[in-house]
């Protein structure tokens, strides 16, 4: 199956790279880094190359939206938008951080309460989405997390969404620091555990 990291220009690493590595620990998941140019820059100023075009996205099975510093420039630009067709009725759709403004302004949000980090939070708020003190919350086929590190709660969730808990607790199982693994699997799928009533696609 097919994972697209959406990934723009002054984007944070760990919201990208995070979720990529976990997810690319999958047998049968591919997920690539999506973006509207060739090379995008990071907030940190490393550049890399995209995997695949924006388009992608709309064929992915699922998507994940990262983050970065220029979320709000991006989510004022209604051409760019009108590029992103999401559809939560055949794909996963997860936001990290500032993302989730932009599910806000594709819509796919509405009225659900929804998660995001501190410093976007007035600005989710703005745009009429319900911010709740939390790292991770979905609501069928859309979740949202909320600080940088909640990127394996959204990559846990995808996992278990497309492949399984098993899958989802092995990947997990692999990143976590040693010593502390089973503590670290059991946290975040208790975390991701209340949101996974939709079945998973066939």
């Amino acid at each position: 199956m097919q994972i697209a990291i959406l990934t723009f220009d002054g984007f944070n690493e760990l919201d990208s790279f995070v979720a990529a590595a976990i997810l690319n620990r999958v047998p049968g998941l591919s997920a690539q880094i999506v973006a509207p140019s060739p090379e995008i820059v990071s907030m940190s100023g490393v550049a890399v190359r995209a995997q695949q075009p924006l388009d992608f996205a709309a064929q992915a099975d699922a998507v994940i939206v990262g983050s970065g510093i220029r979320t709000r420039e991006i989510a004022a630009d209604a051409a760019l938008l009108n590029r992103l067709r999401l559809d939560p009725a055949r794909q996963i759709i997860g936001a990290q951080c500032s993302g989730t403004l932009l599910l806000a302004k594709l819509g796919l949000i509405g009225d659900l309460p929804a998660c995001t980090d501190l410093t976007t939070k007035p600005w989710v708020v703005e745009a009429g989405v319900r911010v709740i003190d939390a790292p991770f919350i979905a609501h069928g086929n859309v979740a949202t997390a909320g600080g940088c590190l909640a990127s394996i709660y959204l990559a846990a969730w995808t996992i278990t969404r497309l492949a399984g808990e098993d899958a989802a607790a092995a990947a997990l199982h692999y990143v976590a620091p040693v010593g502390e693994k089973a503590a670290w699997v059991d946290r975040a799928m208790a975390v991701i555990a209340p949101h996974l009533a939709q079945p998973a696609f066939a």
